[in-house]
């Protein structure tokens, strides 16, 4: 791996620890936390700014995709290098299962504390509001499909330069408003995986689900962006551009 890509993938590391450590750690530590909890509401503020808070930080380095699906739909978008791809995912990967190790531990400094679901993802008995396989499956192929868009969209040609970090963050707090009760909110294949390794058991033999949706979403959004964008020549997406020099 050459240096340009090992950076790159590090920045990816980085990006999804945050977003995992960060997002299921207001689920698991805060979100119930007695008459102080942060409820559905936080949870999908504190998922939104791992992404705005990271896009700034390190989306000039990799684009700041953190997650999966997103180099997936943008490598359909011809957003994303062939040789970007595998790298990515792996860091990606990496970096969510790390950050869920983390909260482990410091989730069971509490005495008594039970892991329970730990912010995993799930379908049918698992799925917080008992939703259906078909009712989950097509709320993240369809909350990740225009997750993509709209990151496709904000970073196009003619879109405003460096700002695109804030609707992309807020889109995804839209999204977790919209499916936490559904499936936990995954979109991000990664965020699922790390979560899903702690909970063991059915939220494991679940986890296909929220892979299979969310890239399916993702890579179809891609493909409709290509069409409706730039459709020349591929052009990275990078969540926040550099500054032209004069």
């Amino acid at each position: 791996m050459d240096h340009d890509t090992m950076r790159r993938a590090t920045a990816e590391f980085f990006g999804t620890f945050w977003l995992t450590f960060g997002g299921c750690g207001a689920a698991v530590l805060s979100a119930a936390f007695p008459e102080l909890g942060i409820g559905f509401l936080g949870v999908a503020f504190a998922f939104g700014l791992t992404v705005l808070t990271m896009a700034y930080a390190v989306g000039h380095i990799s684009g700041g995709h953190f997650n999966p699906a997103v180099t997936l739909g943008l490598w359909s978008a011809r957003r994303c290098a062939n040789r970007h791809v595998l790298p990515y995912i792996a860091a990606q990967v990496v970096g969510a299962i790390l950050a869920a190790g983390v909260l482990y531990v410091i989730a069971a400094g509490k005495a008594g504390w039970i892991p329970n679901g730990f912010a995993a993802n799930g379908y049918g008995d698992l799925s917080p509001g008992k939703y259906s396989l078909t009712a989950c499956l097509v709320t993240e192929f369809l909350t990740t499909f225009f997750f993509v868009f709209i990151i496709v969209g904000t970073t196009s040609k003619g879109a405003a330069a460096g700002f695109a970090g804030i609707p992309i963050g807020f889109a995804l707090v839209l999204i977790h408003l919209i499916s936490i009760p559904v499936t936990n909110t995954s979109v991000n294949p990664a965020r699922s995986t790390g979560p899903a390794l702690i909970a063991g058991g059915p939220y494991v033999t679940q986890l296909w689900l929220f892979w299979l949706a969310p890239i399916l979403g993702a890579m179809t959004a891609g493909a409709m962006a290509r069409w409706i964008y730039e459709p020349a020549e591929m052009v990275e997406t990078r969540v926040i551009e550099k500054r032209a020099v004069a």
